[in-house]
C-alpha cells in the first residue's frame, strides 16, 4: 500500500494552544482509502523548518496531506516554504485571486489587501478551489511524493479534502481500501471490553484496536482488502456477542449507526413510538441529543423534586426515588398521550452533582401501557459528565427497551 504522512503546520498546533483535530480525521480517510500512514508531524511558523521537512517527506513518503499556513498573515508560510524547497517560483494565480474577492463581496465585506497573498501558488501546481473560505489550496508533486496542501480551518480542509483532494488521490494512486468495522457501546469500559474479547482468536491481518470516547467505546476492526465477506461477518458477530446488550450499533457492514441517539431513533420510527420524557440530572441534554426526531411528543427539565411531585400530583419519597419514579412515571403516562414516558430522578445535592469527586446515584424510569422497567447508575465525575452519562442511560434504556435486551 502506498505510504502517506500527514504534515500539520502552525505554531497554535505545537504550543498546545489548538488541537490537532485535522490530522487524525485525514488519518482515517487516509486508511479507509488504502494508504498506509507511517508518520504525523507538526512544525511551528519557522520558515527553515517547514522547508527541511518539506525535503525530508518528498524522499520518504508517496503522498502528503498538509494543513494549515495558508492564510494571508505573515505566519502563514507554507506556499513561500513549497517554493523555497522545491525550487517552485509563487505566481500570482488570478482565478485564485478572483474567488477570494468574490467570497467578500458576497458577504458585502472590504477585501484587505492582505488577502492578495493568498493568490500566490507555486509554479505548476494544482489549484485546490476553496469555496467555504478565502484560502485556496494546491497540490504539486515533489521527489517521490504527491503533496496537497489544505486549510487548517477543519470545516474547509474536509471540504476540500472530499470534494477536491480525494478524487485526485483516486486518480493518481493504485488503492485497494482496507474495511473498517466498529463495533459501538455503552456502559462498559475498555478493559471490561477486553476482557471479554480476550479468547477470541484473532486473524494476523486484522487490526484490532479501541477508541474510548465521551458518549461511547467503540472496538474497532480493521480488515485488508481482500479478506472474505462471511468471515470479516462471522468474526464481527462473535465479537459483537461478546459483548452483549453494550452493543447499541455496528458501522461498516451493511449501514452506519450513528449514535446512540440516531440508533434510537431508527428503532422508534421502525416501532412508530412517541416520548414522553422529564429529565433532571441530564438539564435538557437528553432532549437536546433528540433534536428534530418527530417522536420526542414532549420533554421537560425540572429542577426542583418536590415541584415535579406537585405537578403531578405525586407525593415525592426521597428515602424511595425508585418507587416515586414508578409514581411519577404512571402520572405523567395518565396526563400525556405518549406511548412512552421515561422519568429520570437523582439522588444527591447540587453540591454532589458539581463535585468531581462525588457521586450522585440516577434513577430512570420507562413505561409504556403494557410494561414498567427501571434502572440505577452511580454517576461520578465533573457536572458535565455527569449530565451526559444521564442523558446517554436514559436513552439507553430506551433503546434496550425497543431491541428487547437486559435492562
Amino acid at each position: 500500500m502506498p505510504i502517506l504522512e500527514i504534515f500539520s503546520q502552525g505554531e497554535e498546533i505545537v504550543t498546545g494552544q489548538t488541537l490537532d483535530t485535522n490530522a487524525a480525521w485525514l488519518s482515517e480517510q487516509a486508511v479507509q482509502l488504502g494508504f498506509t500512514v507511517a508518520r504525523h508531524t507538526a512544525v511551528g511558523d519557522k520558515l527553515g523548518d517547514l522547508v527541511e521537512l518539506l525535503k525530508e517527506i518528498a524522499e520518504r513518503a508517496d503522498c502528503c496531506l498538509c494543513t494549515g499556513g495558508l492564510g494571508p498573515t505573515s505566519d502563514d508560510l507554507t506556499a513561500e516554504a513549497v517554493a523555497e524547497a522545491f525550487g517552485l517560483p509563487l505566481e500570482f494565480d488570478e482565478i485564485a485571486y478572483r474567488q477570494i474577492q468574490s467570497y467578500f463581496s458576497n458577504r458585502k465585506r472590504p477585501m484587505p489587501e492582505t488577502n492578495r497573498k493568498q493568490a500566490l501558488l507555486p509554479q505548476g501546481s494544482i489549484r485546490l478551489d476553496n469555496d467555504w473560505g478565502t484560502a485556496p489550496g494546491f497540490a504539486v508533486p515533489a521527489g517521490r511524493c504527491w503533496f496537497a496542501f489544505m486549510p487548517g480551518v477543519p470545516s474547509e480542509m474536509r471540504h476540500i479534502f472530499l470534494e477536491r483532494v480525494k478524487p485526485l488521490l483516486n486518480e493518481r494512486f493504485i488503492l485497494n481500501p482496507s474495511r473498517l468495522v466498529t463495533i459501538k457501546t455503552l456502559g462498559i469500559g475498555e478493559s471490561d471490553i477486553q476482557q471479554r474479547l480476550g479468547e477470541v482468536k484473532m486473524p494476523e491481518r486484522v487490526q484490532l484496536g479501541f477508541r474510548a470516547g465521551v458518549d461511547e467505546v467503540q472496538t474497532k476492526l480493521l480488515f485488508p482488502a481482500d479478506y472474505p465477506e462471511k468471515d470479516m461477518t462471522a468474526l464481527t458477530a462473535d465479537m459483537t456477542a461478546r459483548l452483549g446488550d453494550f452493543v447499541f450499533g455496528i458501522d461498516g457492514l451493511n449501514e452506519e449507526t450513528g449514535n446512540l441517539a440516531a440508533a434510537v431513533d431508527k428503532l422508534m420510527r421502525a416501532a412508530g413510538k412517541t416520548l414522553a420524557v422529564i429529565e433532571t440530572a441530564s438539564q435538557g441534554l437528553l432532549a437536546a441529543k433528540c433534536l428534530g426526531y418527530a417522536w420526542l411528543h414532549s420533554a421537560a427539565y425540572e429542577q426542583s423534586l418536590s415541584a415535579l411531585g406537585e405537578r403531578l400530583g405525586v407525593a415525592v419519597e426521597m428515602s424511595d426515588l425508585a418507587k416515586t419514579g414508578e409514581l411519577l412515571a404512571k402520572a405523567l403516562q395518565n396526563q400525556n398521550p405518549a406511548d412512552f414516558v421515561l422519568i429520570q430522578l437523582y439522588d444527591g445535592s447540587p453540591a454532589q452533582f458539581q463535585n468531581k469527586d462525588q457521586t450522585i446515584i440516577l434513577y430512570n424510569t420507562l413505561l409504556n401501557r403494557e410494561s414498567f422497567q427501571q434502572n440505577r447508575h452511580n454517576l461520578g465525575g465533573p457536572a458535565g459528565r455527569k449530565q451526559n452519562q444521564a442523558a446517554l442511560l436514559g436513552l439507553d434504556l430506551l433503546r434496550r427497551h425497543l431491541q428487547n435486551r437486559k435492562i
